[in-house]
């Protein structure tokens, strides 16, 4: 999860507070590239494999997964289970790196709405999935509690148009966390047999105590190198709810289907 997006300038708290604030949104197993995700699941039997790199920097300060592997695969037909492997860092001054495995991530969607190409019905599906942190290199490591996020999303097609979205209830066990809903929705055209551009906007409320809400807005591209491989990335300005300022998110993948 390129694009041009404007730069906003911010004093170095403000950018190691809003960092934080942003990576604590989570933005794996989503609807490469974006944050918002999409009911289809991968067709029965075959695989979707992204190596990824996606974070966060706002003006000193740098967060978010470096590297990262997502598979998908179609178990049953309109049922897809999900795993995600990021290797997190994070450098609040860039004065020093702290490098974790760290929120794992397994996820199961399920559609049970099917789409009408020919009326107005979309496709619905059902996406649970369960995150838990493993370890970490460092003292500020995550404190391993376990996150369920249970979303609805939903898809409709007009030609060379896609639209798809939803949102869904993020719960947080953790001492310092809350409870937070994620809503969303992204607009996709093909320009070319090989080529789709699109643009994303969600809104995930405070997920930890003290904290903000945040509200982001993604530009993607969707560019298939050939019927296995394929080029995927998105980024845009991500701002939190006190007005202290914005940061970049940024995503890119190469995707393997098979």
């Amino acid at each position: 999860m390129g694009c041009g997006v404007a730069s906003v300038s911010i004093g170095k708290t403000a950018s190691a507070s809003l960092v934080f604030a942003i990576a604590s949104v989570n933005i794996a197993i989503a609807g490469p590239p974006f944050a918002t995700d999409d009911p289809e699941p991968t067709d029965y039997g075959h695989f979707e494999t992204y190596l990824f790199t996606q974070g966060v920097t706002a003006g000193s300060g740098k967060s978010g997964p470096e590297l990262g592997l997502e598979v998908n695969y179609g178990a049953l037909p309109d049922l897809q289970i999900s795993a995600s492997l990021p290797v997190g860092f994070s450098a609040p001054n860039r004065t020093g790196m702290a490098i974790e495995v760290s929120d794992v991530e397994f996820g199961v969607k399920y559609r049970f709405v099917e789409e009408d190409n020919d009326g107005w019905r979309p496709q619905v599906s059902f996406y649970p999935s369960v995150q838990f942190a493993l370890w970490g290199t460092a003292d500020n490591s995550p404190d391993g509690g376990t996150q369920e996020f249970l979303p609805l999303w939903a898809q409709k097609s007009f030609g060379n148009w896609t639209t798809f979205g939803g949102g869904g209830y993020r719960i947080d066990p953790g001492r310092s966390a809350r409870n937070s809903l994620f809503v969303g929705w992204a607009l996709l055209r093909r320009l070319s047999d090989r080529l789709q551009l699109g643009a994303e906007i969600f809104r995930e409320t405070a997920e930890t105590q003290g904290e903000n809400g945040v509200t982001g807005v993604n530009v993607g591209m969707l560019f298939d190198l050939s019927d296995a491989f394929h080029l995927v990335a998105s980024a845009g300005p991500v701002i939190d709810g006190d007005d202290s300022g914005s940061a970049i998110s940024y995503y890119a993948a190469f995707e393997w289907t098979t």
